[in-house]
């Protein structure tokens, strides 16, 4: 869910619902249309004996169709001000006790143990949350979430794609996530600049082991730095063959392995690539399994990334 840019736009949409002033900050725009709000909880195949993660659920225009449905929603709001609405919108419903309100920054905090997750999201916090849910949470059925449609195309890229990069490797190898329908602006209030879009996420069992994810982003993040580029041209880089060789002299420090005076670490690299036939791919058409293959080659030589 974007935010506004800029003080002049915010003032410009300076809409309140209920008596409150959108918080700019908190990247507060309400969903507001009543058919988005059903096709996303019919999408999530909730059942009643499901517990509901919310994030940001804002004056609980969602809020409310999850109760009627779930067995117990779990709401986590950073804003008072939006608590208080939400309280007193179910107090006199018949599901009120079904509602457990967390105050806080969500991204700071444990998740609780939930079934699904189903929330629009707040932009800023779109990609910490989604590798919080990947990463910190051992099982959940699914997510359905709201996100900026260009984000949610990140996430579902495929390799040769244009927004293909290191999000969409990185979700991907821990995620299965399917676009399931775009949300225009004009479906918020007050509306942002750009549209949304509703994707589905659900997590697999990934070969990479958890102590292994630094040492796998280090290297998603070497190859994406321009992802149009030959891993050859981007392996010769001075700031890349620094960063490799700090590790390289880390890794033979704890090995107890010497390092001879005329060592070459950028030798080793460029070698290492054209044995294994990467020398002149692109980052941006290699799919998990190509990168998986590439970090072990690389790690078989004493050579990681975290």
């Amino acid at each position: 869910m974007p935010k506004v840019k800029t003080e002049k736009k915010y003032r410009q949409h300076g809409s309140s619902q209920q008596g409150i002033q959108f918080n700019k900050t908190f990247g507060q725009h309400i969903l507001k249309n009543p058919l988005v709000v059903t096709s996303m909880v019919e999408k999530s195949g909730i059942q009643n004996t499901d517990v509901v993660l919310e994030v940001g659920p804002g004056t609980g225009n969602l809020t409310e169709k999850l109760l009627e449905k779930a067995r117990k929603v779990i709401a986590c709001e950073v804003d008072t001000r939006l608590v208080a609405e939400l309280q007193k919108r179910v107090m006199l419903k018949p599901y009120y006790r079904n509602l457990e309100i967390k105050i806080g920054d969500v991204l700071k905090k444990p998740l609780p143990k939930f079934d699904l997750c189903i929330s629009n999201l707040p932009y800023q916090i779109s990609s910490p949350f989604i590798f919080k849910l990947i990463h910190e949470v051992d099982y959940f059925r699914s997510a359905i979430l709201m996100l900026q449609k260009e984000f949610a195309d990140r996430l579902v890229a495929q390799p040769g794609d244009e927004l293909y990069c290191r999000l969409s490797v990185n979700v991907q190898m821990f995620a299965r996530v399917d676009h399931l329908m775009k949300v225009s602006r004009n479906s918020f209030k007050p509306p942002p600049e750009v549209d949304s879009s509703i994707i589905r996420l659900e997590k697999k069992n990934s070969d990479l082991p958890r102590e292994s994810i630094p040492n796998w982003d280090g290297l998603l993040r070497i190859c994406f730095l321009r992802k149009n580029k030959t891993l050859s041209a981007i392996f010769r880089q001075a700031s890349v063959i620094n960063l490799v060789m700090k590790s390289y002299q880390a890794f033979c420090a704890t090995n107890k392995i010497d390092i001879s005076e005329d060592f070459d670490i950028k030798g080793k690299v460029l070698d290492i690539l054209n044995k294994n036939n990467f020398a002149d791919k692109r980052a941006r058409h290699l799919d998990i399994d190509d990168f998986l293959k590439l970090l072990v080659v690389f790690n078989k030589e004493g050579i990681y990334f975290s």
